[in-house]
């Protein structure tokens, strides 16, 4: 694919993905994510051809204007979207398939100094919700979505929905995934014990108080 084709498709997916986008010229001043992408694209072909460092400077100007960083060693496929971007970052090693979503604060990052493929990989129409941390050499399935302030530490299977601390699948191969995530309303497995805790506490108390009164009659 031509480089401008690229360039024009990565402006089209903010059409596709942003209801308040609203013509060409605004949304190629005034979006910082479509910005950091397309500086990305610069970076990346310089750090193909080994030079390193002028990618990482390209890299650092975009970090200072955008608030996004993206590592000029990331492979990024066809219509990638970062959404209200401010404090993403996007490691070395990441290799992130098409069609993919990213939210605010969003961090695709390594768990230490291990050499190699340290980053996460994330497959074809995966989604990453405001905030999470997705971390490791791991692999996020296709079509997969990451719920609002997860820490994701292990593979995600294709067609799986993630949420909470660490990562829990909460869905998989489930009703058809689609890319307008509610991320504030995905369900959250620590709310739901404590429901369940609490369920059983009230059991038990009216059962105590069964056998109290109980007690007092045969008195």
């Amino acid at each position: 694919m031509g480089f401008f084709k690229l360039l024009k498709e990565d402006i089209d997916v903010v059409f596709d993905q942003d209801p308040a986008a609203r013509t060409y010229f605004e949304v190629c001043l005034t979006y910082s994510g479509l910005h950091a992408i397309w500086a990305h694209r610069v970076a990346h072909a310089f750090y193909l051809r080994k030079f390193f460092f002028l990618a990482r400077a390209i890299s650092q100007v975009s970090r200072f204007f955008t608030g996004i960083e993206i590592h000029p060693g990331a492979k990024i496929g066809k219509r990638f979207f970062i959404d209200h971007g401010m404090g993403v970052v996007i490691g070395e090693t990441c290799e992130i398939g098409d069609n993919v979503t990213i939210y605010q604060g969003v961090t695709l990052g390594g768990t230490g100094k291990e050499k190699g493929k340290r980053h996460p990989t994330l497959k074809d129409n995966a989604l990453v919700a405001t905030g999470a941390k997705v971390l490791g050499s791991i692999t996020i399935g296709e079509s997969s979505k990451i719920g609002a302030g997860s820490v994701v530490l292990k593979d995600v299977p294709d067609h799986s929905t993630v949420v909470g601390i660490p990562g829990r699948v909460v869905i998989q191969n489930g009703e058809k995934i689609r890319k307008d995530l509610d991320h504030h309303k995905l369900p959250d497995p620590m709310s739901e014990v404590i429901k369940e805790m609490e369920a059983e506490i009230l059991r038990l108390k009216q059962e105590i108080e069964a056998i109290k009164g109980v007690k007092r009659d045969d008195n």
